[in-house]
């Protein structure tokens, strides 16, 4: 399956929206494991076997490894996911950006070192630094768009006035992302939680492309709004999927011995919250 057929059969399957972030932070890891990069790999391989059945993507981001030495870690977290979850995809958080030849090894890293399903990437350097990765057969990537961070508006939220009808740069992005950058049918966009007027709008500029939206947990995006600013269906059947991220809300459930076990409750809590919201 391609990625964007994964996507539609974990949503099926586990009936969910959800999407658990895996940001490990070691100074937050609870008991004995406090402070100890050496348990990445327990602690998240943990949240994962707790919370399988109930995500429609996994979102590891990069820097929380590589900021230990713990991409082995990364490798075998992939590979423990392949196994206890086969059917639900991958996306790795990298927001790559760089030229066309340094984007071929990035693409490498992502798809065939770590074997994502997707990654995230900047769009800011043009197509030709997105292209590589469009051309892995299935792979999907999603472009950073409108982003969760207040910061956000300092760059996306400016108009290009020398484009038809002066677009904000957020607006084109999606614009491009709905059609000519959208090569292998894989591509989707990054937009925030945060900002769910903005969400709306993205969708009506590309309505058929996955939406991955951080911000819904710790970072107080509402997951009512979010859901109805970006979720379509037909007939009941999702066509413009939405990836609904959240890390620390869930990870960070309990600082106790039970911190499966409360992120499991949390991300079923949550789950249930953004399937109510599509009414």
């Amino acid at each position: 399956m391609n990625f964007v057929d994964m996507l539609a059969s974990a949503e099926q399957q586990n009936e969910s929206m959800l999407c658990v972030g895996l940001d490990p932070e070691p100074a937050r890891f609870p008991g004995a494991w406090k402070g100890d990069a050496s348990r990445i790999l327990d602690f998240c391989t943990a949240i994962v076997d707790a919370t399988a059945d109930l995500v429609i993507a996994f979102k590891p981001q990069i820097a929380y490894f590589a900021a230990h030495r713990a991409e082995a870690a990364l490798e075998r977290l992939v590979a423990h996911m392949r196994q206890v979850a086969p059917q639900v995809p991958v996306i790795l958080d990298a927001k790559r950006g760089d030229i066309g030849a340094t984007a071929e090894q990035y693409a490498i890293e992502a798809f065939e070192r770590y074997g994502a399903d997707a990654v995230t990437l900047s769009p800011f350097m043009g197509f030709d630094s997105v292209q590589p990765y469009l051309k892995r057969h299935g792979k999907g990537a999603f472009l950073l768009c409108r982003t969760s961070n207040p910061g956000g508006d300092d760059l996306q939220n400016q108009r290009l006035a020398g484009l038809p009808g002066e677009p904000l740069l957020y607006e084109h992005i999606a614009s491009l992302a709905q059609g000519p950058w959208n090569t292998n049918g894989q591509l989707g966009l990054v937009v925030g939680a945060t900002y769910p007027a903005e969400i709306a709008r993205v969708r009506v500029l590309a309505p058929s492309v996955p939406l991955l939206i951080p911000g819904v947990g710790a970072q107080g995006g509402d997951a009512v709004a979010t859901v109805r600013a970006g979720w379509r269906a037909d007939a009941g059947r999702t066509v413009a999927p939405i990836v609904v991220n959240a890390s620390r809300s869930i990870l960070y459930a309990s600082p106790a011995e039970d911190f499966a076990t409360a992120a499991r409750a949390e991300a079923r809590r949550t789950r249930e919250q953004l399937q109510a919201a599509r009414g």
